[in-house]
Protein backbone atom coordinates (compact mmCIF):
# COMPACT_ATOMS: atom_id res chain seq x y z
CA UNK A 1 0.00 0.00 0.00
CA UNK A 2 3.05 2.41 1.01
CA UNK A 3 4.30 1.68 -2.54
CA UNK A 4 1.22 2.74 -4.21
CA UNK A 5 0.57 5.95 -2.58
CA UNK A 6 4.70 6.67 -2.91
CA UNK A 7 4.05 6.37 -6.91
CA UNK A 8 0.76 8.87 -7.09
CA UNK A 9 2.42 11.10 -5.19
CA UNK A 10 5.49 11.23 -7.52
CA UNK A 11 3.27 11.21 -10.02
CA UNK A 12 1.11 14.78 -8.93
CA UNK A 13 4.13 16.65 -8.23
CA UNK A 14 4.80 17.51 -12.29
CA UNK A 15 1.13 18.18 -12.37
CA UNK A 16 1.14 20.40 -9.45
CA UNK A 17 3.92 22.21 -10.82
CA UNK A 18 2.03 22.53 -14.19
CA UNK A 19 -1.08 23.71 -12.94
CA UNK A 20 1.16 26.52 -11.03
CA UNK A 21 2.97 27.67 -13.82
CA UNK A 22 -0.27 27.89 -15.84
CA UNK A 23 -1.95 30.05 -13.03
CA UNK A 24 1.08 32.60 -12.87
CA UNK A 25 1.13 32.84 -16.29
CA UNK A 26 -2.64 33.75 -16.30
CA UNK A 27 -2.21 35.73 -13.54
CA UNK A 28 0.71 37.96 -15.27
CA UNK A 29 -1.79 38.01 -18.90
CA UNK A 30 -4.60 39.72 -16.47
CA UNK A 31 -2.10 42.44 -15.24
CA UNK A 32 0.09 42.86 -18.60
CA UNK A 33 -3.18 42.90 -21.02
CA UNK A 34 -4.54 46.21 -19.49
CA UNK A 35 -1.44 47.70 -19.67
CA UNK A 36 -0.65 47.04 -23.17
CA UNK A 37 -4.00 47.83 -24.27
CA UNK A 38 -3.50 51.10 -23.00
CA UNK A 39 -0.42 52.00 -24.18
CA UNK A 40 -2.20 51.39 -27.95
CA UNK A 41 -4.38 54.01 -28.11
CA UNK A 42 -4.50 55.70 -31.29
CA UNK A 43 -6.50 58.59 -31.02
CA UNK A 44 -5.93 62.00 -29.54
CA UNK A 45 -8.22 62.75 -26.32
CA UNK A 46 -8.58 66.03 -27.50
CA UNK A 47 -9.39 65.17 -31.03
CA UNK A 48 -13.28 65.37 -30.84
CA UNK A 49 -13.62 68.71 -28.78
CA UNK A 50 -13.96 70.92 -31.70
CA UNK A 51 -17.42 69.23 -32.75
CA UNK A 52 -18.67 68.93 -29.34
CA UNK A 53 -17.65 72.27 -28.02
CA UNK A 54 -19.62 73.41 -31.46
CA UNK A 55 -22.57 71.28 -30.28
CA UNK A 56 -22.89 72.30 -26.70
CA UNK A 57 -22.71 75.88 -28.01
CA UNK A 58 -25.99 75.18 -30.05
CA UNK A 59 -27.64 73.29 -27.39
CA UNK A 60 -27.25 76.28 -25.15
CA UNK A 61 -28.26 78.78 -27.64
CA UNK A 62 -31.58 76.48 -28.25
CA UNK A 63 -32.21 75.97 -24.77
CA UNK A 64 -31.84 79.62 -23.48
CA UNK A 65 -33.83 80.91 -26.80
CA UNK A 66 -38.04 80.89 -27.41
CA UNK A 67 -38.80 77.47 -28.37
CA UNK A 68 -38.39 76.82 -32.14
CA UNK A 69 -41.40 77.04 -34.37
CA UNK A 70 -42.37 74.04 -37.23
CA UNK A 71 -40.58 75.71 -39.87
CA UNK A 72 -37.04 76.73 -38.11
CA UNK A 73 -37.07 73.10 -36.89
CA UNK A 74 -37.66 71.99 -40.41
CA UNK A 75 -34.75 74.21 -41.42
CA UNK A 76 -32.28 73.32 -39.08
CA UNK A 77 -32.59 69.72 -38.66
CA UNK A 78 -33.05 69.06 -43.17
CA UNK A 79 -29.05 69.44 -43.03
CA UNK A 80 -28.16 66.74 -40.80
CA UNK A 81 -29.28 64.48 -38.15
CA UNK A 82 -31.47 67.23 -35.64
CA UNK A 83 -32.08 70.87 -34.98
CA UNK A 84 -28.68 70.86 -32.38
CA UNK A 85 -26.27 68.53 -33.76
CA UNK A 86 -26.58 69.30 -37.09
CA UNK A 87 -24.22 67.09 -39.76
CA UNK A 88 -21.12 66.81 -36.95
CA UNK A 89 -19.84 63.33 -37.81
CA UNK A 90 -22.59 62.65 -39.49
CA UNK A 91 -20.44 60.65 -42.10
CA UNK A 92 -19.02 58.43 -39.16
CA UNK A 93 -22.51 57.26 -38.08
CA UNK A 94 -23.45 53.89 -39.36
CA UNK A 95 -26.82 54.24 -41.27
CA UNK A 96 -28.64 51.98 -43.74
CA UNK A 97 -26.67 54.25 -46.42
CA UNK A 98 -23.45 53.65 -45.71
CA UNK A 99 -23.26 50.05 -44.34
CA UNK A 100 -23.12 48.01 -47.64
CA UNK A 101 -22.92 43.76 -47.00
CA UNK A 102 -24.12 43.78 -43.58
CA UNK A 103 -26.95 41.57 -42.55
CA UNK A 104 -29.39 42.64 -40.47
CA UNK A 105 -30.32 40.94 -37.24
CA UNK A 106 -33.17 39.58 -38.51
CA UNK A 107 -31.78 37.73 -41.42
CA UNK A 108 -28.84 36.67 -39.11
CA UNK A 109 -32.07 35.02 -37.24
CA UNK A 110 -34.03 33.86 -40.26
CA UNK A 111 -30.74 32.20 -41.42
CA UNK A 112 -29.74 30.12 -38.74
CA UNK A 113 -33.60 29.37 -38.39
CA UNK A 114 -33.33 27.58 -41.90
CA UNK A 115 -30.54 26.05 -40.82
CA UNK A 116 -31.65 24.48 -38.15
CA UNK A 117 -34.76 23.44 -39.61
CA UNK A 118 -32.19 22.18 -42.51
CA UNK A 119 -33.64 24.22 -45.07
CA UNK A 120 -30.40 25.06 -46.68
Amino acid sequence: MRSIRFNISTLLRPVRFLLSLCVCAVLLMSYATPAYSASTNTSSPTQGEANLLEIEKKSQEAVLSNPYDLKQQVDKTNPGLNEVQGTADIDKMKRPGNTKGVESVEQIIGNTLEKAAGKD
